[in-house]
């Protein structure tokens, strides 16, 4: 399978015909501050929308999450209440297709509660599915906030210091890429290869799909599907995602016998660097030019950012990229030295024949 992007200059127009062999899945654990935005940017639009399924597969929210959604079936009669003991993300897909991913459902659509969706998204996603005959579909990613650490948060998600250059976050080239954002599927591939490893917290999405590329499929980025993810709001949240991330991504190379790339590797020198320069700083002072050259760069990236954005609010990226990076190494390496152990996945189905 090709890793390198392929432009792709156009994309078949959605006529939008029915639709009754698609679902789509928003796992959820307490985000009743974004639930019901979420469920109307996705279900406003054409009517086509109303004839596929939409199930909120709920790991147990604790806060109104559930009555919100409850509340809105008057509405839109398509949506569809799932309990996910299991509480992650990857256990919440699995057990949607299982309970309503008949013979006859060939699509899958996964949105994400944080996300605002752009008119039309699961029907868009769907049409992508089927024109490139791709096992998976996925989009970029345009980061947007409220508060000021959100805004700085955004920004720094939408350039090189919070992706590291990945495609998928504001990507603006359509093509086939190795991994990206899920948004769509196509289930005959999706139960082949097992669907998600459901004992994976946090990047399940990068570790399916090097399943889907050992077996030959292709994943297809669509950057004129567009979606707005809104990020943490804290500092503290912010590193405890990333640190998550991190130990996710460490299980993934550990299963697959992957090679870390550049842009993955960095954040871990950086750590690294900074802690042995901070350990010799009483013994070789001038050891500590390193930590401070790194929060220099990160403050200057704070001003460049500031002054692009005309905005106070991003003298705030400096603190986000300390937290993105150090939490990202930490959770890596956390996972390396110490892994935990994990319980058996259960997958939908499980094969090595080729797609």
């Amino acid at each position: 399978m090709p890793s390198d992007v392929m432009e792709r200059n156009t994309m078949p127009k959605s006529t939008y015909a029915s639709q009754s062999n698609a679902m789509a899945v928003i796992p959820t654990l307490n985000e009743e501050a974004h639930i019901e935005a979420c469920i109307r940017s996705l279900l406003v639009g054409d009517k086509a929308l109303q004839e596929i399924p939409l199930v909120i597969a709920d790991g147990g929210s604790h806060d109104r999450t559930v009555e919100i959604v409850e509340g809105l079936k008057g509405e839109f009669t398509n949506l569809i209440v799932l309990k996910n003991p299991k509480r992650l993300q990857a256990a919440a897909i699995n057990l949607a297709v299982e309970a309503f991913g008949s013979d006859h459902t060939d699509y899958m659509v996964r949105c994400d509660a944080h996300s605002i969706y752009p008119p039309n998204f699961i029907l868009d996603v769907v049409d992508s599915l089927k024109s490139t005959q791709a096992a998976s579909v996925v989009v970029p990613m345009d980061a947007i906030g409220q508060s000021c650490f959100e805004k700085a948060n955004a920004w720094v998600s939408n350039t090189i210091l919070g992706s590291g250059g990945s495609a998928h976050k504001a990507g603006r080239k359509s093509g086939y890429v190795d991994h990206g954002h899920h948004a769509g599927f196509d289930l005959r591939v999706f139960k082949k290869v097992g669907g998600y490893d459901d004992t994976f917290s946090h990047n399940e999405d990068a570790e399916y799909d090097a399943r889907v590329a050992q077996q030959g499929g292709r994943i297809f980025l669509n950057a004129d599907i567009r979606i707005q993810y809104v990020p943490r709001s804290s500092a503290t949240a912010l590193a405890r995602q990333y640190f998550n991330y991190g130990k996710g991504r460490a299980r993934t190379i550990r299963k697959h016998q992957e090679v870390l790339k550049l842009r993955q590797a960095l954040p871990i020198v950086a750590l690294l660097a900074n802690l042995m320069s901070l350990i010799a700083a009483p013994f070789i002072w001038w050891t500590l030019l390193l930590p401070i050259m790194y929060l220099l760069v990160l403050g200057a990236a704070s001003l460049v950012i500031a002054i692009s954005k005309r905005s106070i609010c991003g003298l705030y990226a400096g603190v986000v990229s300390f937290a993105i990076h150090m939490s990202w190494a930490a959770g890596f390496l956390r996972e390396t030295i110490l892994p935990k152990r994990s319980g058996t996945a259960s997958p939908l189905v499980s094969t090595q024949k080729p797609l």
